[in-house]
């Protein structure tokens, strides 16, 4: 039995599902690639219990993992401006901030959950909750998600206006931000009907952790209209650069 009619039963069914799915919108040759990783995995992993297979594809374990893999394969775009301290990245837009999956949020929030002290707020007040507002790094660099990874500048100033709301060319983001989006995406439409495969934002996560929130990331959990928002949006982006 497919995802489609319940729980798939075994690896078979899984891949035929993941083989089925689609993330409308999204250039072909990304879809492709983040399935061919997904498949991949799941060749790897098909001793493994079906059930553990599909929490990992719905945490975005495995989204996650070929995204990190991508950043190994692909290299960053030639003379990048970014710095440690600089962090006019790390202003982040809105209420949200930006997509990040279940297992980067759970990461994120254990990461930042002991820390106490004054938070990148107290040096911008729409800063990520990450940062040390006084050396301006992040306080979670390790478990900073694939946003943050991914996000890459060749001009410092045209951050540091952008932080500011004013537009101004520079900022990418490296092809491993939508190629993990878009896993995520045909993970979760592979397991329509079996899981749920939400996201989380990273901005409330991090203000949840560093402030104690009961129910941090129930808190923090998306509409599951956020993920096919934010994959289009990096698509358009996409098209307009190629």
């Amino acid at each position: 039995m497919t995802a489609r009619g319940g729980p798939p039963r075994d690896a078979a069914a899984l891949r035929a599902a993941l083989a089925r799915a689609r993330a409308p919108g999204t250039p072909k040759d990304i879809t492709e690639r983040a399935r061919a990783g997904l498949l991949a995995w799941l060749d790897a992993s098909a001793m493994r219990p079906v059930p553990e297979l599909i929490r990992d594809l719905a945490s975005g374990a495995v989204a996650t993992q070929i995204g990190h893999a991508m950043l190994g394969q692909v290299a960053a775009p030639p003379g990048l401006a970014c710095a440690a301290g600089c962090a006019f990245c790390c202003i982040l837009p809105g209420a949200d901030g930006a997509t990040i999956t279940g297992i980067e949020a759970t990461a994120l929030h254990d990461a930042l959950a002991p820390l106490d002290g004054p938070d990148g707020t107290a040096w911008h007040p729409e800063a990520c909750p990450s940062l040390d507002p006084v050396t301006r790094m992040c306080r979670a660099y390790d478990a900073r998600p694939m946003i943050c990874r991914t996000y890459v500048s060749t001009s410092a100033e045209a951050c540091a206006a952008i932080a500011e709301g004013t537009p101004a060319p520079g900022p990418m983001t490296h092809p491993a931000q939508i190629t993990y989006l878009t896993a995520h995406a045909l993970a979760r439409d592979a397991l329509r009907g079996a899981a749920a495969v939400p996201t989380y934002s990273l901005k409330r996560v991090a203000a949840a952790a560093t402030r104690s929130t009961p129910d941090p990331l129930k808190q923090a959990r998306h509409a599951p209209k956020a993920l096919e928002a934010e994959r289009r949006r990096l698509a358009r982006g996409l098209s307009r650069a190629r």
